[in-house]
């Protein structure tokens, strides 16, 4: 190979790896301060069996063609058209089924940042998926937020939901 392109690849190599995704094995559950405020996130086990209801929120932390382009805790780029979430105490990632309890729409998303950090509400979205659940130009709405799994590729659990249908 000649020393050009070898100089090409060496310079290039870094570039790809460090894009390549974020630097977290498993899952992200260890604590947390913001604020002066320190921040627990739960166990596995315990986000599987985890549902609540409460206000949600939607926040934007990426340009489109300007300067600034958001990471989210995991590190991972946020673009305006990703779907995905900030939970204060879900490991991380994990992905949840977002439910609007005002209109009935209900969404699937990768909880991959932490957040909010504003008292009473319990998830924020990305303008995307605000605007598919159909709160975008409210800003809030009440929400019920269900663990569907927790983790990705080999550490990857899904949540076993109870049926109120058992036939024995």
């Amino acid at each position: 190979m000649p020393y050009f392109a070898r100089c090409l690849i060496l310079m290039i190599l870094p570039w790809v790896v460090v894009s390549c995704g974020s630097s977290y094995h498993g899952y992200m559950s260890r604590s947390y301060t913001i604020k002066g405020e320190r921040y627990h996130p739960m166990s596995v086990d315990q986000a599987l069996n985890y549902s609540e209801e409460g206000i949600g929120s939607w926040y934007d932390e990426s340009k489109y063609l300007g300067f600034k382009r958001g990471d989210t805790s995991l590190g991972e780029k946020v673009m305006p058209w990703h779907i995905s979430a900030a939970h204060k105490t879900l490991p991380l990632p994990c992905v949840v089924k977002v439910t609007n309890l005002s209109n009935g729409k209900s969404l699937k998303m990768r909880v991959n940042d932490r957040g909010p950090f504003i008292e009473g509400r319990i998830i924020d979205v990305t303008p995307r998926a605000a605007s598919k659940l159909g709160f975008k130009k409210h800003g809030l709405t009440q929400v019920r937020v269900d663990v569907v799994s927790v983790g990705d590729g080999k550490h990857k659990r899904k949540a076993k939901r109870k049926s109120w249908f058992r036939w024995w």
